[in-house]
């Protein structure tokens, strides 16, 4: 149902990026799923702006895209989510966020951000 993951969706990014600094959080782009039309209400609750990717021009966000197929090379498309536990879920984000990326020069995220002034 469009609604509810539209829900879960303003929720998991509030609750996600809630704590980080406000000058670090300046703006967040989508894809144009139906999940994402409460953009507007996130930006109200984080003080934040929108942008949204071209239609069929996923090159706009290509390293979200690469993680995408790192994730499904263990998990296919139609993986049930809501059957993971939270601690999993949270391992796979470390994973990620610890993984040595060219366009951070060989960063991690992890790394990158870390190395920001606060």
């Amino acid at each position: 149902m469009a609604s509810e993951s539209t829900h879960h969706m303003e929720q998991a990014l509030i609750s996600s990026l809630a704590d980080i600094p406000p000058h670090h959080r300046k703006s967040i782009t989508y894809g144009n799923g139906t999940e994402n039309t409460r953009h507007q209400s996130v930006n109200n609750a984080l003080n934040t702006l929108s942008f949204f990717c071209a239609l069929y021009h996923s090159g706009e966000k290509g390293s979200v895209e690469q993680v995408i197929g790192l994730i499904r090379r263990t998990y296919p498309k139609k993986t049930d989510w809501a059957l993971l536990s939270q601690s999993h879920l949270d391992t796979i984000q470390d994973k990620l966020n610890h993984r040595p990326r060219k366009c951070l020069n060989l960063l991690s995220p992890h790394e990158a951000y870390a190395s920001l002034p606060a």
